[in-house]
């Protein structure tokens, strides 16, 4: 009897032990399906609701002047979801959609493919084709019945109301896998800022998407929206951006520049308001709009002259005579000079090893004479006397590094930090770099080039163009800045604070005076008469990079009107020799075309001599 009671007993044991483990293995499963597994909770999701993305319209892009520069109008996207294509006429499919059956055939491929779209479920929405225009979407939406498993999806297409400024203002492209996983805003198909203004606001530009949730019936057809849409989600519009550029005075730099390669940068000197940018060659911003993108972009970047190649941010030049008024600068608040110590010339600095030339003009001449001249013998001797005067430093080394410390604060050797991506930093050497290359053995006379902006030295257009504004505002810039306000809010204080220099403000005076005289004359000689216009005050600095490979570059800095000054520019010619013959005259017309909003009948004959100049660099050059 007890053998019979412990047997019944082991069975209940046994069958409440299977009860437990069966239990538990349908929670697991249960778990792993309406949780881990997204393929099940999708599939349960899409036979009855139809979740679809509302994409908030990007915000507008305005100038200075308060005028649409870039836009939004409709466009539209095919989205799929897999596991509803059936009995699907591919053939009168690719005919109504423009595509190849190849086209269609690999890009189902690639939907399906979970390490070109990780993630993927055949339940789904995925895009298959994007950016038609609404004359397209129209043609296919009259045919979506044939095409189950089919969409059209509401988007919108970038526009831009000028042909100009297409680096400045950037593009939109598809965002990348590594996009997608760094941000959850992301979803394939999606489209972010490229370049540009797009790219470095793309947060500010692009909104928050909205989602509306809609019912389905058992055949799979839409009913409407779910509870009368009250899970909907409305999308929240893209903030708007107001630029600091003038587009009229953009296009009008665009058009001098045409068949020549360089740059200019004007920048309002008390704010730190990037004008315009120019880099030539440019392009229609309107090429890397909609389904040729891709087709145009891989054109532009095989161009050997470089359209995609931002030259006032990342070209990087000898910065030539245009660096004279840093070492004036440094060698006054140095003591090394007083604004009367005078140097002689005699056509150049002579040196161990060789004699930087110079153009005639008087001699012995002050700072103020120099600067108006260019004298290639002045400033090496001030860096001589700087680097070389051990009562001042104990070794060359420290000597040279606090000439690099001035440096760095005038904005060279570093990015200044404008709101644009791919800002080159330029090249100022510290003392570590010489004696590396010369085993310890150097003075000013191994290194006397860097003086004349020659040498190791490097800065970029946009750098040149914030030196002007510096000495404009007397000892201080803004960082520059592309964007003025974002939804009528003032931008960050790294725009908005002074950044000063380690040279005292009183010094500026003499350099605006040396650079006022460079433009009208004066006693010594000047450089830079092409600038000069009647009824505005113009300061101007010429410069001359040397290029390895080819004929010189041309390049103008300066700043107007002398007294009250409202623009800073600078201005690079590749391949254009002195910079007398072709940046000064741009310059010119420029700064008219800001300041006054015209060219005067005075100004025609330069204006026709500069538009129709051809300065192209011949085969095998390089940048």
């Amino acid at each position: 009897m007890s053998n019979k009671k412990e047997i019944l007993e082991n069975r209940r044991f046994v069958l409440i032990v299977a009860v437990i483990v069966i239990t538990v293995i349908f929670i697991v499963r249960l778990f792993y399906l309406q949780i881990i597994e997204s393929d099940y909770k999708a599939s349960a999701d899409s036979n009855a609701f139809l979740k679809r993305t509302i994409y908030p319209a990007r915000g507008i892009i305005y100038d200075r002047e308060g005028r649409v520069v870039v836009f939004n109008q409709p466009a539209y996207d095919v989205t799929v979801i897999m596991r509803e294509v059936e009995n699907l006429d591919t053939l009168d499919f690719c005919q109504i959609t423009g595509i190849t059956l190849d086209y269609f055939r690999k890009r189902m491929q690639d939907i399906k493919d979970r390490r070109l779209n990780p993630g993927y479920s055949s339940y789904t929405t995925q895009v298959f084709l994007s950016q038609l225009s609404a004359e397209e979407a129209g043609v296919l939406q009259e045919k979506l019945y044939k095409y189950p498993g089919f969409y059209i999806q509401n988007r919108t297409l970038r526009q831009y109301a000028y042909p100009n400024g297409a680096l400045l203002l950037g593009d939109l492209g598809e965002v990348s896998p590594s996009d997608i996983k760094n941000d959850s805003y992301y979803a394939r198909g999606d489209y972010s800022g490229r370049s540009g203004i797009e790219k470095f606001y793309e947060k500010e530009l692009r909104g928050e998407k909205g989602v509306e949730i809609l019912l389905r019936d058992a055949h799979g057809r839409i009913k409407g929206h779910y509870e009368h849409g009250a899970h909907d989600q409305l999308p929240v519009a893209g903030r708007n951006l107001t630029m600091g550029i003038d587009m009229e005075l953009q296009a009008y730099g665009e058009q001098l520049m045409q068949n020549k390669l360089g740059g200019i940068v004007m920048i309002e000197p008390s704010t730190g308001e990037v004008l315009c940018m120019v880099s030539s060659p440019s392009f229609d911003p309107k090429l890397l709009v909609g389904r040729f993108r891709g087709k145009h972009h891989q054109e532009l970047e095989k161009d050997p002259l470089k359209p995609l190649f931002n030259r006032p941010l990342m070209a990087q030049y000898p910065p030539g005579s245009t660096f004279k008024p840093t070492q004036g600068l440094i060698f006054l608040q140095e003591g090394v000079i007083t604004p009367e110590t005078r140097f002689s010339c005699a056509h150049g600095y002579t040196y161990r090893g060789g004699k930087p030339a110079c153009h005639g003009h008087p001699s012995p001449l002050p700072l103020t004479g120099a600067l108006s001249t260019s004298c290639n013998s002045f400033f090496p001797w001030g860096l001589h006397y700087m680097l070389d005067d051990r009562s001042r430093y104990s070794t060359v080394e420290e000597a040279f590094d606090k000439w690099k410390d001035y440096m760095v604060s005038f904005g060279y050797g570093y990015r200044l930090g404008i709101d644009l991506p791919g800002e080159k930093r330029g090249y100022i050497p510290n003392s570590k770099v010489y004696d590396k290359l010369y085993r310890g053995h150097w003075n000013s006379s191994t290194i006397i080039s860097i003086a004349i902006g020659q040498g190791e030295i490097l800065a970029t257009p946009l750098q040149i163009c914030n030196l002007a504004a510096t000495i404009a505002n007397g000892g201080y810039y803004y960082v520059p800045h592309v964007v003025k306000e974002v939804s009528g809010e003032t931008l960050d204080t790294l725009y908005t604070r002074r950044h000063y220099t380690m040279a005292d403000p009183k010094w500026y005076s003499y350099i605006a005076e040396g650079m006022r005289g460079a433009v009208v004359g004066s006693p010594y000689g000047a450089t830079c008469r092409g600038a000069n216009l009647s009824d505005i005050a113009v300061c101007g600095k010429t410069g001359t990079a040397e290029n390895p490979h080819g004929k010189d570059h041309s390049i103008f800095m300066g700043f107007a009107p002398y007294e009250a000054p409202r623009v800073a520019i600078a201005v690079f010619v590749e391949n254009a020799g002195f910079g007398a013959t072709y940046a000064v005259p741009i310059g010119r017309l420029m700064l008219e075309k800001y300041l006054r909003g015209y060219i005067s009948e005075e100004s025609k004959p330069i204006e026709e001599y500069i538009l129709n100049a051809i300065i192209m660099p011949g085969d095998g050059y390089e940048n």
